[in-house]
Parts: structure tokens; sequence; C-alpha cells
């Protein structure tokens, strides 16, 4: 037999043993006959001895019988079948009992077998926990790790001009911070969005079940909770985007404290650093405070809906039991089912903690990743030529920074040839840095043409463009490690052979091999374990180990003393014969042996020629050589 057809006749069958059962404890026990009405048409205690029941009732008119038949109806119409099904089961009982059945012991294998099932599905849910939770642990900390990858990559493709969009402190926290929290939500999400809803539904299905005239209160429950958890959702978003804010200021003015500590401490601004900190970590704090107040509001407002739901089930539901519409078994069931409703959507409401500060991340990271980079390589690049000069042609050049109103430089026009040092010299902000990172692209020119052995910049990849470059930019950046490492950053591949002659050609031997690791020296986060000139001398060496056709010296012997840096140019003019040098300076004593002199003043090109000719012919570069060297020296 089917379970349909089950639970079809139980009922059916209930009311059969429950009315068979009350008429043989009225006929036990005449007193009884009032429990299934006192008004029946005939006395029970009147039967003659020996005289049965049903028999007796057989022979009664019909009219008599149809009214006993009308009675039973009667209170059976306000019974549910869960209800009559559990008044059966004590006659049921009784009828095994009485062919022989040790019921206790079918109670007692009933309840052992249960157990064990039960104890079987309760390791089962505690696996199932612990997978669930190794499973959403792996895939969260996946995505982090791959948000944090092509975050990471975005920022790696950013021209000088985009990172002018993003603080450092700011790229730091979206990062780190910011996918730390998108993270959570991830995890958290499949933790709860998924199994919240399934024991809610779950819920809503046996509650109805077991009562149905009771879903009203569930509904008003839900509906509250929603609605508060929608005012504080709507509360709590602005805050969290200011609050991320918070977390820039504050990074940005601890990586200042502790990159700055020197200069702060030379200037006895101890207290004035402090009190910019404690400004910056109060209104954090302040933030954090008002938003975690506004969400602490949620837990015990859950409570209370819970609660009150509680109360309200109990007494409603005591007046239908007391009504004989329901009984205390079905009434105990359905609140445990409502509550397990209520704590669907008390775990739900969890993720609207986390939901609204990572919706604020998640759009931090999408600015970066969203944002357009404004140098990329060309749909259809160029090829260098195969026989590679590294001639650098400026042709009508001009160029202003994204959002300026003026131009910064004003139809520069030269030609760096291989094989000879071209540089360029003018006063500080005239434009020579900017015009030099014109060549590996870290800027697009505005208006006119960069061209390396005739081709535009512009036109061939960055990757293949800047291969042919060794650039050593004014403040040598070196990274955590050793010096070995530092160097191989040019070319992993390079011999030791190659890293010594680069040191010896950057005059860096002296204080290399005075170390006792020599090459494997270690070196601090930005080469804050060795002075100015030495990080210099160590750039310099780093480019030297590619070996490029194209050497540009961004003002990178500022921090050299006279003495070093004659011998430094003079091992560089041997080493680089055939390479296309570009030096940067405002010194006039590193440039004056160079083949070819750009001056450069507000941006305009005022002289080109050599240290002689420009003696003559350029003001400019005369009254910067004059404040410079002796006549002796100019001489």
């Amino acid at each position: 037999m089917d379970q349909d057809t089950v639970d079809l006749l139980d009922p059916i069958m209930a009311k059969a043993f429950i009315v068979v059962s009350s008429i043989e404890q009225m006929a036990a026990d005449p007193d009884a006959a009032s429990q299934m009405g006192g008004d029946l048409p005939f006395d029970i205690s009147q039967l003659p001895p020996g005289v049965d029941i049903f028999t007796a009732m057989a022979n009664l008119p019909e009219q008599q019988f149809a009214t006993i038949t009308t009675l039973i109806q009667e209170q059976f119409a306000s019974m549910e079948d869960n209800m009559l099904n559990q008044m059966a089961i004590i006659p049921v009982k009784a009828e095994y009992e009485s062919l022989g059945m040790d019921m206790d012991k079918v109670q007692s294998s009933y309840i052992i077998s249960t157990g064990v099932r039960m104890i079987l599905i309760s390791l089962l849910a505690g696996a199932s926990v612990i997978t669930v939770v190794w499973l959403a642990s792996r895939t969260a900390a996946g995505a982090a790790k791959d948000i944090r990858k092509a975050v990471f990559a975005k920022i790696e493709s950013f021209s000088s001009a985009d990172f002018n969009k993003f603080s450092t402190a700011s790229l730091i926290t979206r990062t780190t911070n910011d996918v730390t929290q998108v993270q959570s939500v991830i995890f958290m999400g499949m933790r709860v969005v998924i199994y919240a809803p399934i024991l809610g539904v779950g819920g809503i299905m046996h509650a109805i079940d077991k009562s149905a005239s009771m879903w009203w209160l569930i509904a008003i429950a839900v509906v509250v909770l929603i609605s508060m958890i929608l005012v504080i959702f709507k509360v709590a978003i602005p805050k969290f985007q200011i609050m991320q804010n918070l977390i820039d200021r504050l990074n940005l003015v601890t990586r200042e404290n502790l990159s700055g500590m020197m200069v702060i401490r030379a200037f006895n601004k101890q207290d004035v650093e402090k009190e910019r900190f404690d400004r910056s970590n109060k209104d954090l704090t302040s933030t954090s405070l008002y938003v975690a107040r506004v969400m602490v509001t949620l837990m015990p407002f859950m409570m209370l809906v819970m609660n009150g739901l509680s109360v309200a089930i109990i007494w409603i539901g005591s007046h239908q039991v007391a009504e004989a519409s329901m009984q205390v078994g079905d009434m105990m069931a359905f609140l445990q089912y409502a509550m397990q409703i209520v704590m669907a959507f008390l775990m739900m409401s969890m993720m609207f903690i986390f939901i609204p500060r990572a919706a604020v991340s998640g759009k931090r990271i999408a600015e970066v990743l969203e944002t357009e980079v404004e140098i990329i390589d060309p749909k259809s690049p160029k090829q260098l030529p195969e026989a590679f000069k590294g001639e650098i042609e400026f042709k009508d050049v001009s160029f202003k920074y994204p959002g300026a109103q003026d131009y910064i430089l004003h139809d520069i026009s030269f030609t760096a040839q291989p094989g000879k040092t071209t540089a360029v010299i003018g006063s500080t902000g005239c434009g020579k840095s900017t015009a030099i990172n014109l060549i590996p692209r870290f800027y697009d020119v505005s208006e006119g043409e960069v061209l390396i052995d005739g081709v535009d910049v512009r036109e061939v990849k960055q990757s293949d463009l800047r291969d042919k470059i060794g650039y050593i930019p004014q403040s040598g950046t070196l990274f955590s490690g050793t010096i070995e490492s530092n160097l191989l950053y040019a070319d992993e591949d390079a011999t030791v052979e190659t890293i010594k002659e680069a040191i010896e050609i950057a005059q860096a031997s002296e204080f290399v091999y005075e170390k006792p690791e020599g090459i494997e020296s270690e070196i601090s986060q930005g080469g804050t374990n060795v002075s100015g000139g030495q990080k210099q001398r160590l750039a310099i060496a780093r480019a030297l180990v590619k070996k490029p056709p194209i050497f540009i010296f961004d003002d990178s012997f500022s921090a050299l003393d006279f003495k070093t840096d004659s011998a430094l140019r003079k091992a560089l003019k041997d080493k680089t014969g055939e390479s296309t040098v570009l030096i940067v300076t405002q010194r006039v004593a590193t440039i004056k042996y160079a083949d070819h002199i750009i001056v450069l003043d507000q941006g305009r090109l005022v002289g080109k020629g050599n240290h002689k000719e420009l003696m003559e012919n350029c003001e400019t570069y005369r009254e910067i050589a004059q404040s410079q060297l002796s006549k002796e020296e100019l001489a």
C-alpha cells in the first residue's frame, strides 16, 4: 500500500477505532457515556446483563441510530486529521496488546531504531557543516585571491596619470581591507544565504501543516523583521562609505609618520603628528561606533520579535486547545517551527551586518578595476627594427598633464644619437623629467611624436619598448632582499660576472665588498639601510645589468660627490659606447663633456649644442654654468 493510500485511510480508520473504543468504555463504565454525549437516546446502564451493546445498537430504530451517528459526526467535525490519528493511538495499541503483541518491546525497538537514525543524521549533519565551512572558506579565500590579483594587475597597468586618480594609501586599503570585507561576505553568504532560506521555507511548510489558522502570526513577524533590516541597511550604507574613506585617511597619516619619522623628530613635530593621527583615529572610531550602535539594535529587536511571537502563539494556541481544535503537541510544534523561521531570518540579518560594508568595499574595488587605463598597447602594434640602433627623436612635442589647462612642454624637437651622450638641463620645474618620461611612455605626448628608430613609441607594445630602455630615476628605488636580488631585477638570468662588472662601473664596489656578505648583503625595504648616493649607484648598476641599447639617467647623479660622479661617467662612457645615453641633470659638471646638450626653460627649448657652443650662444645655459662653476672650470 502506498503512502497516499495510507494517509487517506488513517483518519477513516481512526474514527472507527475511536468510536468502537468509546462504546466499549461506555459499556464497561456507563458513567463514561457522558464523554460521548450525555443525551444519547437510550440509557446504557439499563441494558440487561449479557446483552452485547453492538447487537443492541444494531436493533435500534433507524431514527435513533441516525441520531447517534449525527452526534458522533458533529464531534469529529471539529477535529483535525492529526488529532484523530493521535486519539486512535491508545485503542490501536490496546488492540495489538489483545492480539498478544509485546507493545513495550515494539516501543523500545522503535525508540532505539529512531534514536540510531537521529544519531546518524546528526553525525551526517556535523560532517556536512564541516564540509560546508571548508568549502566556503576555500571558495571565499580563492575569490579574495583572484580579486587581489586582478586589482594588483590593474594597478600595475596604471600609467603615472592613472596613479594620480588614487592615493597610495587608498590603493593599499582597496587591495587589502576592502577585499577582506568582500571575502567575509562570500564566506557568510555560502553558509547563510543558502541555508537560511531552506530552514525558513521548511519551517513555514511544517508550521502551516500543524496549524494553518495561525500563519498570519509568522507573516507579521517576518514583515516587521524585513522592515527593520531595510531601515538599518539604509542608515548604515552611507556611514560605511565614510568609514572606508577614513581608513584610507588613517593609512595615509600612518604611512607619512613612519616614512617621515626623521623629519618629524628634526623639527620637533611629534606632538603635532600625534594630534593629527589622533584626529584621524577619533574620526574613524566615532564613525565605527555609530555604525556599531545601529547594528547592535538589530539583535535585541530580533529577540523582542521572537519572544513576542512566542507569547502570541501560546496565547492564541491555548484558546484553540481549550476549544479542542488543536492539541498541545501541535501548538508546541508550531511554536518550534515559528522559532525556526525567525531564526532563519535572524541568520540572514547577520548577513546585513556585512553586506553594507562589503557593498561599499566592492564599489571601491570596482572603481579600480573599471578605471580605463590611459596608456594602452595598440591593437595592431608595430615591431621595432631588428637592427635596432636606439635613435630617439622628439618631433614638435608638446605636453600637458591630464586635466591641466597649461602645457608643460612646448614644441620640443631634438635627436639623441646612438653612441653619443645627450643631456637635458634646466632649472627646477622646467620640464626635464617630464620630457624624458615620454620616451618609456610613462605619459603620452599631447601633440607631436616621440620616435625611436623612426617608429612612434605609441605604435609599439609597451613591453617591447621598455625592454630596450635602462631607466634610472632620481630616487633610486630598492626592494627588500639582497644586493644581488635587486640587481637581478633587471635580468634574472644575469651571471655573477655581469653583476660584479655592473657594480664596478657604478662605483659601488667600495661599499658592497666591504661587507662580509658582499652581494648577499641585505637591503631593507626602500633601501633605508644605505645612503642616498649608495642607493643611486645600485640603481645605476641594476640598469647596467640589463645591458639595454638606451640608457636614461633622470638626475640620478645628484646624490654623488664630484669625484664619484666623474669616475662613474668615465666608466659609463667606456661601457655604453654604442648605446644612446640621455642624462637629465641640473649640474653642469655632470654633462659638461656631453656630445649634445638640450637646454629647457619653462618648458621651451632655448638652446642645443655642446658646452662650448652653448656658453657662446645660450644665455640660460651660461647663467646656470656661471652659477655652478668657477671661471677656471668653465675654461
